[in-house]
C-alpha cells in the first residue's frame, strides 16, 4: 500500500504563524459548533418541553452524525482547503438559521421535532467533517507526528468548546437572544473558515475556486445579516402565529419568555403564557384557584405561604379571608411579579393583591429558599399553597420531589395544611398519583381530589385539574360550592426523588 504524504502548502507567512492561524480557526469553529448544539437543546426544550429528552435527542443524533461526517470528509482530503471552506460556509448557514427555522416550524406548523432531528443530523455531519480536513491542512503546513498534530487540534477544539459553552448562556442568550445569537454565531463561523482558506491556503485554489468561495461566503453573510435585521419582525409574526393576534406584552426575562394576551380592550380574557405554555386563562382561572386554595384554608390560616403563583391569583383567593395576617409569595421570575403589580389587566384580575400590606414578595427559587431556611422569619405557616408548573416539565421535577416536600413539611405549624397542584389526573394519571405518593412519603396524610370541569346535561365541559391536600393528620377537601371529587388512590407507585425522578409518562 502506498501512502501519499501531503504536499507542503505554499504559504504567505512562516509555517509557525500559519500553524497558529489553523489552530485559532479550530478554536473559533469549535466554539461556534457548541453554540449550535446548545441553541438546538435550549430551543427544543422551550418549544417541546422535557429538557432531558430534547438534550438526549440532539446530542446523540449529533454525535452519530459527526462520525458520519468524519467518514465523508475522506472524499475531500485531496482538496482539503476548498472542502473545509465549503463545509464551513454550509455549516454557518445551517447553524445560523437553525433557531429561526425551528421556531418557524413550531409557530406555523405546530411541529418542530422532525426539524430538530434534521438540523441535528446536518450540523453534526458538517462538524464531524472539520477535524479530518483540518488535520490534512495542518500537516501540509509542517509535517509532524500524527499523534502530536491530533493533540494540538483537539486541545484547540476543546478550549473553543469551553468558550462557546460559556458564551452561550452568559453572553449570547441574555444579550442577543436565541435567534440573533445563532445568526451572529453563523457569521463568525463563515468569516473564520473563509478567511483561513482564502488567505492562508489561497495558493491551493484556482482562480475559479477563489471566486466561488468568495461568492458563497458573501451570500451566506448577506443572508445571515438580512435575517438578523428582520429577526424582530419575524419574532412578532411567529409570536402572533402561536398566541394569536392580541399579544399585548412579550418579555424575555432571565428565566423564561413571558407573554400576556387578551385584555386591553380586545374583548378577550387575559391569558398568561410562560415559555409558550398557557399558565393562566382568564376564562377559567377562577375555578382553578378556588379549587387550589379554599380546601387548604378550612382551618387555621393566619400565616400563608404561596410557592409560585407570582401572577397573584392564588393570593387573591387567600386574601378573601379577612383574618389572614401575612402572605409570603415565593416566585422564581421577577418579571412575573412585576407584571402582576403593573399590568392593568393582570392587576384587575388578581384584585390588586400585591397592594395589600399583608403580602410580601420574594423573588427566589422555592427549593433554595426553603433549604436555606429563609422562611424562619415569617413562619411557621398554617397553609402552604404550591402553585407551580406541572411536574411533567423537567425543570419543575425538583419542586415535586420527596426532598422538596420534606422541606415544605418543616415550615408547617401544628395543624398546618399543604395544597399541591398535580396536573390533570385524567390526561396524566401516573404523574398525578406520583405527586400524591411523593407527598405521602414525607409522613403527611393526603386527600387527592379533582375539580374544574362542570357538568352540563350529563356532559363534562372545561378542563380538569388534580390537587393533593395534605397535613400531618387526616384531611378532607371541601370546596365552597360543593364542587370537587375525591379520587381513589391506586397502589404501587413510588415517590419521586432528586436522584430518581419518576414523572415521565
Amino acid at each position: 500500500m502506498v501512502h501519499h504524504r501531503p504536499v507542503p502548502a505554499r504559504l504567505p507567512v512562516p509555517a509557525g504563524l500559519g500553524r497558529l492561524a489553523v489552530l485559532t480557526t479550530v478554536f473559533i469553529c469549535a466554539a461556534c459548533g457548541l453554540v449550535y448544539e446548545l441553541e438546538l437543546v435550549a430551543l427544543a426544550s422551550y418549544l417541546l418541553g422535557d429538557s432531558v429528552t430534547q438534550a438526549s435527542v440532539v446530542l446523540s443524533v449529533m454525535v452519530f452524525a459527526m462520525g458520519v461526517g468524519s467518514l465523508l470528509a475522506k472524499r475531500l482530503r485531496r482538496r482539503a482547503a476548498f472542502g473545509f471552506a465549503a463545509v464551513e460556509a454550509v455549516l454557518a448557514l445551517t447553524g445560523g438559521l437553525s433557531a429561526m427555522a425551528l421556531y418557524a416550524c413550531f409557530a406555523w406548523y405546530g411541529q418542530a421535532r422532525l426539524a430538530l432531528v434534521g438540523f441535528s443530523l446536518v450540523i453534526g455531519v458538517l462538524i464531524g467533517a472539520e477535524v479530518p480536513l483540518l488535520m490534512t491542512l495542518i500537516q501540509r503546513i509542517r509535517r509532524q507526528d500524527a499523534g502530536c498534530a491530533v493533540a494540538d487540534l483537539f486541545a484547540a477544539d476543546y478550549v473553543g468548546a469551553l468558550v462557546g459553552g460559556l458564551a452561550f448562556p452568559f453572553l449570547l442568550l441574555p444579550v442577543l437572544g436565541q435567534l440573533t445569537g445563532a445568526l451572529v454565531t453563523g457569521a463568525v463561523n463563515a468569516l473564520a473558515g473563509g478567511a483561513l482558506v482564502l488567505w492562508l491556503f489561497r495558493g491551493d485554489l484556482s482562480v475559479r475556486a477563489r471566486w466561488t468561495l468568495l461568492t458563497a461566503n458573501g451570500l451566506v453573510l448577506v443572508v445571515l445579516a438580512v435575517c438578523a435585521a428582520l429577526s424582530g419582525l419575524f419574532e412578532d409574526a411567529a409570536r402572533h402565529a402561536v398566541y394569536g393576534a392580541d399579544v399585548r406584552v412579550a418579555v424575555q426575562s432571565e428565566v423564561q419568555e413571558v407573554v400576556l394576551t387578551g385584555g386591553g380592550g380586545s374583548g378577550r380574557p387575559v391569558s398568561l403564557f410562560l415559555d409558550g405554555r398557557l399558565r393562566v386563562s382568564g376564562s377559567e382561572e377562577f375555578r382553578y384557584h378556588e379549587a387550589l386554595v379554599h380546601p387548604a384554608m378550612a382551618g387555621p390560616h393566619r400565616r400563608v405561604l404561596v410557592l409560585g403563583g407570582g401572577d397573584g391569583l392564588a393570593v387573591r383567593q387567600v386574601l378573601r379571608y379577612r383574618d389572614v395576617r401575612s402572605v409570603t409569595v415565593v416566585e422564581l421570575d421577577p418579571a412575573v411579579l412585576r407584571l402582576a403589580r403593573t399590568d392593568p389587566d393582570l392587576v384587575a384580575l388578581n384584585g390588586r393583591a400585591y397592594r395589600d400590606g399583608r403580602v410580601r414578595e420574594v423573588a427566589a427559587d422555592a427549593f433554595e429558599w426553603l433549604r436555606e431556611g429563609r422562611w424562619a422569619g415569617d413562619g411557621p405557616y398554617d397553609v402552604v399553597i404550591s402553585d407551580l408548573p406541572e411536574p411533567a416539565l423537567t425543570p419543575s421535577t425538583k419542586l415535586y420531589s420527596q426532598e422538596f416536600y420534606g422541606l415544605v413539611a418543616r415550615t408547617l405549624a401544628p395543624g398546618g395544611r399543604i395544597a399541591v397542584h398535580g396536573g390533570d389526573p385524567g390526561e396524566r394519571p401516573r404523574t398525578f398519583w406520583t405527586v400524591d405518593a411523593t407527598v405521602r412519603s414525607v409522613g403527611l396524610s393526603t386527600a387527592p381530589y379533582r375539580a374544574g370541569a362542570v357538568t352540563v346535561r350529563g356532559e363534562r365541559r372545561g378542563r380538569d385539574w388534580g390537587f393533593v391536600l395534605a397535613a400531618r393528620s387526616p384531611v378532607r377537601p371541601r370546596l365552597p360550592d360543593g364542587r370537587g371529587t375525591e379520587l381513589r388512590r391506586p397502589s404501587g407507585l413510588l415517590p419521586s426523588t432528586l436522584m430518581h425522578p419518576r414523572y415521565a409518562e
